[in-house]
């Protein structure tokens, strides 16, 4: 019985919203079995084999994303608008079944992950370089406005200890944060808790402007590796 209601406990804060102290973030639970993500949508590099996302249902009977990947990358997008002062805290779950090997945090070549939570920002341009401004309009040219400014990217890495923040290989303008290391943990539901408003500040050493979107990935394009990761809901709170 306690282990029946502890499953029921679980289930309940997975599919019902917080009143008054979230953002509205889209429930991957609350979707219907369609083609599509609605309002979710889906990114990806031209010319690139894309992860392949589905709705499927976990031990629980509750919707989550599933996302296959062989020597791919993709993403899904959810846009939306919130001040990280007031809403501060990222609640997520997770599962992967496999580590990259591969993987090196460090380098361009290893730059996979079997998942990955993105939390996107506004940034004032202003306050970049002209280098940096000029590479970033550029990438906006060929992928469209969805390219941040600045990012956190939280990970489930192989090799990198527990809460190492570096900058991401190919730009600095999203710092990585390791919140799962190595094997211990495959093939259970994990369940993370993130302050965006702390880390973007131990990330970058400033103040964040809003946030402008959160984001969902698996890639194995650099290593060309595999890997299947599940998501489930994602909230966006007051602490």
């Amino acid at each position: 019985m306690k282990t029946l209601l502890l499953r029921i406990v679980i289930v309940l804060q997975l599919t019902l919203p917080a009143e008054g102290i979230a953002v509205e973030v889209a429930r991957f639970s609350a979707m219907a079995a369609e083609p599509g993500f609605a309002p979710w949508r889906e990114t990806g590099l031209r010319k690139q084999p894309r992860t392949r996302f589905s709705l499927v249902t976990d031990e629980h009977g509750t919707a989550v994303i599933r996302a296959d990947s062989t020597a791919a990358a993709a993403a899904l997008v959810y846009d939306l608008q919130a001040d990280p002062r007031e809403y501060p805290m990222i609640n997520w779950r997770w599962k992967t079944e496999r580590l990259i090997r591969a993987a090196d945090i460090t380098r361009k070549a290893g730059d996979d992950y079997p998942a990955r939570v993105y939390v996107t920002f506004d940034y004032d341009l202003k306050r970049l370089g002209w280098f940096v401004r000029t590479k970033l309009r550029i990438a906006r040219l060929f992928y469209g406005d969805a390219v941040p400014a600045a990012a956190l990217c939280y990970v489930w890495d192989g090799n990198a200890p527990v809460d190492t923040i570096v900058a991401n290989a190919y730009t600095d303008r999203i710092r990585m944060i390791v919140v799962q290391s190595g094997g211990d943990k495959l093939n259970e539901w994990v369940f993370e808790s993130r302050d965006v408003y702390a880390d973007f500040q131990r990330a970058f050493g400033e103040e964040p402007l809003d946030i402008t979107g959160i984001v969902i990935a698996t890639d194995t394009d650099d290593t060309g590796e595999s890997t299947v990761t599940w998501f489930g809901d994602i909230r966006l709170g007051q602490r």
